[in-house]
């Protein structure tokens, strides 16, 4: 046997780390080493010791040593023993050495009420159907689903996809178009990573889209938006892409015009460019016939991208791609040899959810509940700010309010006073816009012979119109019990009906 102990000597005794430092008894140096990892807080009051045989074991003591370490400690009061829950560092230990952290600024108080547009009131998820299907899709699933995952996404949901968006968006596209991926902004990296740049893109469009693109290396330059959508004259043979949002421009509002449609895709036939179709809220019209994707006029040229974040939650993070042929090997080669991202038992429940017709009823419900909430917010701007006007409110989650020239930031402002978050229109602007205004026109020079045998989306002037100022606001976030605060809220910021101007005095009429 070893008369003296190893110096600073770190062992791990059933997880209890103890470092027993210098020589002599080693009862004296057991106990030395769990008095001080209670002084320093390691092992906090009702923390479990591990038993006296399981310790001696795995540090090769004696099994007397340290019980007779153990029954000292109890006696000085460090540890406390009782008859069937073994030995823990007592309560009224020796004070603990407060271990410093260094402060951190208060978080900002969060705003009282919320109309930032982006996704629908979280109470509205439909768990009790969610959870029937996941129950269904469990039960029903195949081996294979447990194991590493297919980078297409799993077949069941895929084809109910297949089915879905062909009859409710006139998708034309089989199983194996689609590849599913964990949203929108998923898919636009796979796309900017096998397309390349540069892309064209709406004027008006989510930042992080673009900051996106431009972090995989892919350029974006500013189109046009006006009441018919997109200007897709200014589209050029140097664009890769271009990436819209045809059921209802994001954020202004309003469907891409017919001819517009059919414009873009003679860019995509006669330059082999690529349409990048974001169908972000394609389910929720109120006042209109559906438009259907624009992805059903040529699907070799169009990429639909979809994902359930508005119908249902962003949380679920299930998206998918519609795609061309030629593009499916290069999106599933992009995503890597196994799925990553997106859980299969979650793809298996939507796709019940959706073959149950439960996904219908949902959009249907949300619908009906979005028109409402719509209704409400014009009503009430109606009546407290009849001067201010509400436009993009055909379809969607969200409305722009219009604003007197000037004034948006400092709408936004005291908007901020009422504690209300709500977004500026010129927050969603390209950066670029604003130099294609001063140098004149929408790519004008650019336009390839299919887009201006058309003559689609010329305005008069052949220029981008002026600079819009207004709110964004998210009608569908808050929930229903908070909505009318946000809209009076909201009321309260708006500005004040401008006095009209002074009429100059006339002179006199001569005699």
């Amino acid at each position: 046997m070893r008369d003296s102990w190893v110096n600073s000597a770190e062992v791990l005794g059933s997880d209890l780390p103890l470092e027993l430092s210098g020589t002599g008894n080693r009862r004296a140096l057991l106990m030395d080493a769990l008095r001080e990892a209670v002084r320093s807080g390691r092992l906090a009051p009702g923390t479990r010791l591990p038993p006296y045989r399981s310790l001696a074991a795995d540090l090769g003591l004696a099994r007397n040593t340290v019980a007779d370490a153990y029954a000292e400690l109890v006696a000085e009061g460090w540890l406390a023993a009782r008859q069937g829950s073994g030995t823990r560092v007592a309560e009224r230990a020796a004070p603990v050495t407060p271990v410093l952290r260094p402060r951190t600024p208060e978080r900002a108080a969060r705003p009282v009420h919320d109309l930032v547009q982006g996704q629908p009131d979280p109470s509205a998820f439909p768990r009790t159907a969610w959870l029937a299907s996941a129950r269904r899709a469990l039960a029903a699933a195949p081996d294979d689903a447990f194991g590493p995952g297919d980078p297409h996404g799993r077949p069941e949901l895929r084809r109910a996809l297949a089915g879905y968006l062909a009859r409710v968006r006139g998708v034309r596209a089989a199983p194996d178009r689609i590849v599913l991926c964990s949203g929108a902004a998923h898919g636009l990296r796979l796309l900017a990573e096998v397309v390349g740049g540069p892309w064209a893109a709406e004027e008006y469009g989510l930042p992080f889209h673009r900051e996106l693109l431009a972090s995989h290396g892919v350029g974006t330059r500013p189109l046009g938006v006006d009441a018919d959508g997109a200007r897709v004259d200014g589209l050029s043979r140097r664009d890769r892409a271009v990436l819209l949002t045809p059921a209802h421009q994001f954020p202004t509002g309003g469907p891409l015009h017919p001819a517009r449609r059919a414009a873009v895709v003679d860019w995509a036939r006669a330059t082999g460019g690529l349409v990048v179709e974001d169908d972000y809220d394609g389910e929720f019209r109120y006042d209109r016939q559906p438009v259907r994707a624009v992805q059903g006029l040529d699907p070799e040229h169009v990429v639909l991208v979809g994902s359930v974040s508005k119908s249902l939650s962003p949380a679920l993070r299930i998206g998918w791609l519609v795609l061309p042929q030629r593009l499916v090997a290069p999106v599933v080669a992009a995503k890597g040899e196994r799925e990553q991202f997106s859980s299969a038992t979650e793809q298996l429940t939507l796709a019940d959810f959706v073959e149950s017709g439960a996904y219908d009823r949902q959009v249907r419900q949300m619908r009906q509940r979005h028109r409402r909430r719509r209704d409400q917010l014009v009503a009430a701007l109606h009546a407290r700010a009849p001067h201010v006007r509400v436009t993009g409110i055909a379809a969607g989650l969200h409305a722009v309010v219009e604003l007197p020239p000037g004034t948006e930031r400092s709408v936004v402002r005291a908007a901020a006073w009422q504690g209300l978050a709500v977004e500026g229109l010129g927050d969603y602007l390209h950066p670029g816009a604003e130099h294609s205004r001063r140098t004149g026109g929408v790519g004008a020079g650019h336009a390839t012979d299919a887009v201006r045998a058309t003559g689609a989306g010329r305005s008069a002037g052949d220029t981008l119109a002026p600079r819009r100022d207004g709110l964004v606001v998210g009608y569908a976030t808050p929930a229903e019990s908070a909505y009318p605060e946000a809209l009076d809220a909201l009321c309260r910021s708006l500005p004040a009906v401008s006095p009209p101007a002074p009429v100059p005095p006339q002179p006199p009429a001569a005699p």
